[in-house]
């Protein structure tokens, strides 16, 4: 009965991680040019390093990390963004900002949190200016 139910709710989710992930992406790349930032790129990668997604609003260059769940997940998206991931991000963050020809002035780094319910429910966390870079 139980599992019965809980396969009627999550029919409509991707079971793939994978593809979960880019369910997100693109739920939080639509999200944030709503918002009025410009996608510059998705999943730039500098080796085994990789940023969801790289925006600009105005003159700041906006790293965002996205983080898709499952609603009933016991660790939310911002939470599962642990020490060891940021040193990830930060490497690649610099990786990008170094392959440009004129660094940008000013950068931010976003965690955006999907998550998705029961059915087709999705619930989209945006946290701006997340303290990723060292001052």
């Amino acid at each position: 009965m139980l599992s019965r139910l809980l396969q009627r709710f999550s029919r409509d989710i991707p079971t793939d991680r994978a593809e979960r992930g880019r369910l997100g992406e693109q739920k939080a790349a639509r999200y944030l040019k709503k918002q009025g930032l410009r996608v510059l790129a998705r999943n730039w990668r500098a080796g085994r390093d990789e940023i969801d997604l790289v925006c600009s609003e105005g003159e700041v260059l906006v790293f965002v990390e996205v983080r898709t769940r499952d609603a009933s997940a016991l660790v939310g998206g911002y939470h599962s963004v642990t020490e060891a991931k940021k040193v990830k991000l930060r490497r690649a963050c610099k990786a990008y900002i170094k392959a440009l020809r004129t660094p940008p002035r000013h950068t931010r780094f976003d965690i955006v949190e999907v998550k998705l319910g029961p059915g087709q429910e999705i619930a989209l966390y945006h946290h701006p200016n997340v303290s990723l870079f060292h001052h």
